[in-house]
């Protein structure tokens, strides 16, 4: 009986991925594959350029946005549980949100403002439609986008510096883009939601992954930092000059990540391994369920896993979606097939720190690739085109 993947086509996506490394783009990287119970994982180069360590099955990466999906999936528990309601008004959580102004047009000036027509929601929070994030336009040209960078909350790979509480404030301060659920903003939502998560259960939100997600499933590497214990196997984050071009370290071992953050951002903030990624994704193509461990049940998973915006929501987010994909609650969901791994309902998302995770339901198929450059642009790299391409030319049914 077949596994679903074979062997010899896996021998020749090891080749591939392995061609990346030795195109010295990246010192090493680890990828995996999960079909019908079958798990297959290759560790390839090393951990740092500068040095000689393998590659390790645990070795431990920065994996930036794929945060997303966990941070909604922390929400979607306490919506079970009635300590949320989808499209009741956060306010009493987060009061820094209420009675919110919108600018009259994206190019308006800070103060030219007309009132929020509604309040926001969890739902806008997960969706990415709470009308604050990042305006995809470069070089920045608008007033909010200075705005956003004055005050410290603009999206970029410096972040979580701001302590929750000043988080807040500071996006309080500032006027909306559009009204609450009526365009697409990247990432910024999923950060106000783990302020949320945290502030609902009065504990943090690190503190209620833990308890809820991470220990159920076995998750023992997934955290917002990395404990001197375990410092040997955090690999070394590499990212181009934007000036030179030229290949500089972003963050060592014992830099950023070998100590607590000021503030636990859900949209971005955590560091796993292969394998703890790997159970939560088995998570939720077992509709909520690993092994014996229910986390979520299957309506709130399907939800997750759904496109939730209409091509209205969409526009000016082109970038993340072309003509085949949305984004569901957390993650991306993919809408029309025109690729090998465009798979309709396939849910995850990319971390601009160099990762990728995928599940995909019709094929019972999760895919893991963890790498330590940073993305140079929305476009996925070369090497996360070619590992998904393999993957699913891997498929043996």
């Amino acid at each position: 009986m077949s596994e679903g993947l074979s062997k010899a086509r896996l021998a020749r996506m090891h080749d591939v991925m392995a061609g990346h490394v030795a195109g010295g783009r990246m010192p090493g990287l680890v990828a995996a594959l999960s079909r019908h119970g079958d798990t297959q994982v290759d560790a390839i180069g090393t951990s740092a350029f500068e040095g000689s360590a393998a590659m390790r099955r645990d070795s431990i990466f920065r994996i930036a946005s794929m945060s997303k999906p966990i941070a909604a999936a922390a929400a979607m528990i306490l919506v079970e549980e009635s300590k949320l309601r989808l499209d009741e008004p956060v306010d009493k959580w987060l009061p820094e949100l209420a009675n919110r102004k919108v600018l009259r047009a994206i190019d308006a000036a800070i103060d030219d403002t007309v009132p929020a027509k509604r309040a926001i929601t969890p739902r806008d929070l997960l969706t990415l439609r709470p009308g604050i994030g990042a305006v995809m336009v470069y070089p920045p040209q608008y007033p909010i986008q200075k705005a956003m960078m004055d005050t410290g909350v603009a999206p970029s790979a410096e972040f979580g510096s701001l302590p929750p509480d000043e988080f807040m404030k500071r996006i309080g301060s500032l006027p909306l883009v559009y009204q609450p659920g009526e365009r697409f903003l990247y990432h910024t939502g999923l950060d106000i939601l783990g302020v949320l998560v945290a502030r609902v259960t009065g504990t943090s939100l690190g503190a209620f992954l833990q308890e809820r997600i991470f220990a159920p499933l076995g998750m023992k590497d997934t955290a917002f930092y990395v404990p001197e214990a375990k410092l040997d196997r955090l690999v070394t984050c590499y990212w181009a000059d934007m000036k030179t071009g030229e290949r500089t370290v972003f963050d060592p071992p014992r830099g950023r990540f070998a100590k607590p953050p000021a503030m636990e951002a859900g949209g971005a903030g955590l560091v796993s391994t292969v394998d703890d990624y790997l159970a939560f994704g088995r998570m939720l193509l077992g509709r909520g369920k690993h092994r014996d461990v229910r986390i979520l049940s299957r309506p709130s998973v399907e939800l997750m896993m759904t496109d939730q915006l209409t091509a209205e929501q969409k526009v000016g987010a082109e970038l993340f979606f072309g003509e085949h994909r949305g984004w569901g609650f957390g993650g991306a969901v993919y809408t029309k097939r025109d690729d090998l791994s465009a798979v309709p309902g396939r849910y995850g998302w990319d971390g601009g720190y160099g990762t990728s995770a995928y599940m995909d339901p019709k094929e019972d198929l999760v895919g893991v690739l963890l790498t330590q450059r940073l993305m140079d642009s929305p476009e996925p790299p070369q090497v996360f085109v070619d590992f998904w391409t393999q993957a699913y030319a891997a498929i043996d049914d």
